[in-house]
């Protein structure tokens, strides 16, 4: 019996560990500190898989946090600190019928009017923005991720001064920088 526990033991933890593999987490450096979020694969498999690769090639090193409104979300990862756009390499279909609901502490894909033309641009509900979830009446915006440690971090950021500056509405006075997106290691 020993053995047979041993190995039932062995293989929840095997299967344990499948499941966390399952679900990539990333860790999003910026200069006001670190967010840890768990991405969403099974729920949101095109957004999570265009997102990775563009961590895993550096793309969001650099850029900024662009547009920060209070009491609604903080978005990134389309300027640099001068406001130049970094065009991304791709679109990407969307996927905001997948039942998850843009709620504080979710990570989304921002987006144009036209529902696939979601890119590089995330971000994170800093409250429950049920607008912004998929309805009868059309595509709402894909939430791909949900912060699991650093949503301190999230509203140091959600809370800085704003101001207008060319066509930029709500931008940070002082740049909050994305310093780098990187995968965590999950481990052996």
């Amino acid at each position: 019996h020993r053995y047979i526990k041993t190995f039932i033991a062995g293989l929840l933890l095997w299967v344990s560990g499948a499941v966390m593999a399952e679900n990539p987490r990333v860790t999003i450096s910026t200069n006001h500190g670190d967010i840890e979020v768990e991405l969403m694969s099974k729920l949101a498999p095109k957004t999570v898989e265009n997102f990775l690769s563009l961590v895993d090639d550096g793309f969001y090193d650099g850029l900024i946090f662009h547009r920060v409104i209070a009491n609604f979300m903080i978005q990134g990862g389309g300027y640099n600190a001068d406001l130049t756009y970094k065009p991304a390499p791709r679109t990407v279909p969307n996927e905001s019928y997948n039942g998850v609901k843009n709620t504080r502490g979710t990570l989304a894909m921002a987006r144009l009017p036209d529902p696939d033309s979601a890119d590089s641009q995330f971000f994170i509900n800093v409250k429950d923005n049920a607008f912004l979830d998929a309805s009868s009446d059309g595509a709402g915006y894909t939430v791909f991720g949900s912060v699991v440690d650093g949503m301190d971090v999230v509203t140091e950021i959600e809370l800085v001064n704003t101001h207008l500056k060319r066509s930029f509405a709500a931008l940070p006075e002082e740049t909050v920088v994305i310093e780098s997106i990187t995968r965590i290691d999950p481990g052996p």
